[in-house]
């Protein structure tokens, strides 16, 4: 029978997505509604004050967390690169290499976007960068302003599941957090921990399907729909004397930076946040090499690192209160009742939590989601049997969706705003519904065989 602080649990829950819906801000909603609520049902004599002694604690927790740690490191590496132009080199470079094949201009941009996300792995900037320089060069090629712009949101959205991602490093200290409290319910009092690395490497071999499966697609609009990728102009892209050097000087300081970051972590020489670390450092050489540094554009990039950290950190200390709250109410008692009581055991379990998850994703951010759902669901599942890595892969790719799933896709916004005015923004949500579809069928896959998860890091890691 469900009391009436668990009503306040569930009241509590659609008060904060509302205030989102509504546009105020995450953290502070997150933090003041949950408040609002503590006060309400203090003053009915439904929630105990003492939940919100631990705030303190866990704030200390989060400034003083290693993992987190490599969240600005990473923010850092990405935005550096970003601004280093690394990103115009990759792409210009490899239109020429691959502009002149049926569809060679969406199969360089997605390639690029690969290479990209294992370096830099910044979705607003890739997207923004590959928007500017790309699509105006599609467009005039005759490509379909559909595909062109699913390719571009599509291709940008890949540093979410391709390591080193911060959305991975997230999920690494949720889902570890989640682990170990679900071992000791379990009464095992010396519990295994999962860490970052081992979601790195267990992304790996998804990321790399994602991206063949968006190749596939691609190859196969090229050849049963010549019109849409220009085939009919005939025109040819030009290329310039000297291309096989300018394509290794493009492509081998991303692929250095990538072999530096994950072959530090991947051979135990480091963890990930000193290949963070490394990363960071990596970034600014190849920007001095390439002579794109200066002391106004370290500046530069320190302050954007500093504001998009600043946003994650207070995000996940209004998360911590929310938790507490919810708590307070007996809401994590409700959550595991609801999860055991599914059909379908843990595949049931599962799949109503990805299901949530990609709903979720129309209207809340990836952030919002690792922070508020997953530490209200993962011990559950985690208690249930559920391996961590590839639970944690599931989420990262069933995440991935909420970057192009209107009406508040991020990637579609960020495409939204460099496009031409020729673009309507039903050409952009048409453009990204085939590529939404291949995610949900690598989810499909990935959830029939979860070996493509937890196969290469016990390899790996033995």
């Amino acid at each position: 029978m469900w009391s009436s602080a668990h009503v306040l649990a569930v009241v509590l829950v659609v008060a904060v997505c509302a205030a989102l819906m509504m546009g105020y801000p995450v953290a502070f909603t997150l933090a003041g509604v949950s408040l609002i609520f503590a006060g309400l049902g203090f003053a009915f004599g439904l929630f105990d004050p003492s939940f919100l002694h631990a705030l303190p604690l866990r704030v200390f927790g989060i400034m003083d967390n290693d993992t987190l740690l490599a969240v600005p490191l990473f923010v850092f590496m990405g935005v550096m690169l970003e601004r280093s132009r690394i990103a115009e080199d990759l792409l210009e470079t490899m239109a020429e290499l691959f502009g002149n094949l049926r569809g060679g201009l969406v199969i360089s941009v997605m390639l690029v976007g690969a290479l990209l996300a294992a370096s830099t792995g910044i979705v607003g900037a890739t997207v923004v960068t590959m928007g500017l320089i790309s699509l105006p060069t599609m467009l005039k090629a005759g490509y379909s302003p559909r595909l062109a712009c699913g390719t571009i949101a599509s291709a940008g959205t890949l540093g979410q599941i391709i390591p080193p991602s911060v959305i991975l490093v997230l999920l690494g200290d949720a889902l570890g957090n989640a682990y170990q409290q679900a071992q000791l319910k379990m009464g095992v009092f010396a519990p295994k921990t999962v860490a970052v690395g081992d979601l790195f490497v267990g992304a790996i071999l998804p990321g790399l399907l994602l991206v063949g499966m968006y190749l596939l697609y691609l190859i196969g609009v090229a050849f049963f729909s010549p019109a849409s990728v220009g085939a009919t102009v005939g025109q040819r892209t030009e290329r310039r004397p000297g291309l096989p050097m300018r394509a290794l000087k493009a492509l081998l300081p991303p692929l250095l930076l990538v072999f530096a970051v994950l072959g530090s972590i991947i051979s135990g020489v480091a963890t990930p946040t000193e290949a963070a670390a490394v990363g960071a450092v990596g970034a600014s050489v190849m920007a001095l090499i390439k002579r794109q540094l200066s002391f106004k554009r370290l500046g530069e990039v320190s302050e954007q690192t500093v504001l998009i950290s600043a946003m994650v950190f207070m995000i996940l200390i209004g998360a911590s209160l929310f938790a507490l709250v919810f708590r307070g109410f007996g809401g994590d008692d409700l959550v595991h009742e609801a999860l055991h009581d599914l059909p379908g055991g843990v595949f049931g379990a599962v799949f109503a939590v990805m299901l949530v998850m990609f709903l979720l994703g129309f209207v809340l951010d990836f952030i919002e989601i690792v922070f508020v759902v997953v530490p209200l669901v993962a011990p559950v599942l985690l208690a249930m049997g559920v391996d961590p890595i590839w639970l944690a892969v599931m989420i990262a790719v069933n995440l991935q969706t909420s970057f192009l799933t209107p009406p508040f896709g991020f990637a579609l916004f960020y495409l939204r705003g460099v496009a031409p005015p020729s673009i309507r923004t039903s050409d952009i949500y048409r453009g990204v519904a085939p590529f939404i579809v291949i995610q949900l069928i690598a989810l499909g896959l990935l959830a029939l065989f979860p070996g493509l998860a937890t196969w290469l890091p016990e390899v790996v890691f033995n």
